[in-house]
């Protein structure tokens, strides 16, 4: 969404789920000038009449992902005002690599009273210059961040020590979609030859391999056999293999459909890595289903500082987990018990809601505001697969109750 900042014609997004973040980025690029119309699962963008360069802080304070628009926007107008990003507490996340990057490519940026500045200064389009940048970590939202920058640069950028994400590749082919010429993405280096300017667009975004995984954990927790499509197997790779580790069978039916058999739960070490490693996304979800493996599992993770938040609720439910650092020690009990917890971030509700369903007795989960950032119609979904949960708003809110005071109840 925040690439097609960069085209001044119609883009059409196509795969794009309904969830509260994706309805806040359309704010924050509606607040920008640009019109979006949706229908079903398509969205319909085009960024013609941009001309406002700052974000407003009331959105962006939200999403984190809001910052995505400062790249394309410096590209497109020379001039962008961005706040310091929100979301997730999940660790400090900041954004130096951004605008380091920026600098680079010839870019004044200025931080001030929580607001970044970022204008290119000079005579004429104001355009970008080519660089070569080199990321002291390879971050997704830098990588991403840089290389739509880079589009509509004079010359050439090379991008050193990128993300390798699914999702970076994603973003590269729907910008080369537009005419970009962009060559490496998926390894540790991109290459980036700019273009003077970019053209109309209708692009099928990938699936979403994080709730993929987390339906794959889904079936293992609670022993049952689920046949996933559409995926991509090679995007789950890590995932797949730590599944068929602790005990689950994980067959690929066909290229773009993957079926779970589950079987008895052993206990496993996970390190959270950028990809290909094990995604910190999936960390939560597995340790939800490692409380129940026999044997002691070992999570690390390295990724977030803070990303540890769903360990006490895990262990109201009965769950034996202590934490040492950014380790978190699973001791596995042969039952975990319902019980009323709440969610601290997006993929922490996730996992609360995996262990529900295979604790016994009823789990009342709040914080679902995190969960509806990032999964579309999860209890709907379990509920086909047979789930007995159910969503419960607090009416005294209105007609409208805050997403915060609804609570989901799962009974095992």
């Amino acid at each position: 969404m925040a690439g097609a900042l960069l085209c001044p014609e119609d883009c059409r997004l196509r795969n794009v789920p309904s969830l509260v973040d994706i309805r806040r980025m359309g704010e924050i690029l509606s607040s920008l000038g640009m019109k979006l119309e949706r229908s079903g699962d398509t969205l319909d963008i085009n960024a013609r009449h941009l001309k406002q360069s700052q974000a407003p802080y009331e959105l962006v304070s939200q999403l984190r992902a809001s910052f995505f628009v400062i790249g394309p926007m410096l590209a497109r107008l020379g001039v962008a005002r961005v706040p310091l990003p929100g979301g997730c507490a999940i660790g400090a996340r900041p954004v130096d690599l951004h605008v380091r990057g920026l600098q680079a490519l010839g870019a004044e940026v200025h931080i001030d009273h929580g607001m970044v500045h970022a204008y290119v200064s000079g005579t004429g389009r104001n355009r970008l210059k080519g660089a070569k940048i080199y990321l002291d970590y390879p971050s997704v939202g830098a990588t991403e961040t840089l290389m739509m920058a880079a589009t509509l640069a004079e010359g050439e950028t090379t991008i050193e020590n990128a993300a390798q994400e699914p999702e970076v590749i994603d973003l590269a082919n729907f910008c080369r979609a537009m005419g970009a010429k962009i060559r490496g993405a998926g390894t540790n280096t991109i290459i980036i030859s700019g273009v003077p300017s970019l053209h109309s667009v209708d692009y099928s975004i990938i699936p979403d391999r994080i709730e993929a995984g987390t339906f794959l954990v889904a079936g293992a927790i609670t022993h049952s056999e689920l046949t996933l499509s559409p995926v991509i197997p090679d995007h789950l790779t890590s995932v797949i293999a730590k599944l068929q580790k602790i005990g689950a069978k994980v067959i690929s039916e066909s290229s773009n459909c993957l079926r779970i058999i589950p079987g008895e739960l052993r206990a496993s070490d996970i390190e959270t890595l950028p990809y290909p490693g094990f995604p910190t996304d999936m960390q939560a979800p597995f340790m939800a289903l490692l409380t129940l493996a026999e044997g002691d599992s070992v999570i690390t993770e390295t990724v977030f500082e803070n990303r540890l938040g769903h360990v006490p609720e895990l262990n109201r439910m009965g769950a034996d987990i202590r934490v040492k650092g950014n380790h978190a020690i699973i001791r596995g009990v042969p039952m975990l018990s319902g019980a009323p917890v709440v969610a601290t971030d997006l993929r922490a509700s996730a996992a609360l809601v995996l262990a529900a369903l295979a604790a016994d007795g009823k789990t009342t989960i709040q914080g679902l505001h995190h969960l509806d950032r990032g999964y579309e119609k999860l209890e709907a979904k379990l509920q086909q697969l047979g789930a007995k949960l159910q969503r419960v708003r607090d009416e005294s809110e209105g007609e409208e109750p805050a997403i915060a005071q609804s609570e989901i109840t799962a009974i095992s």
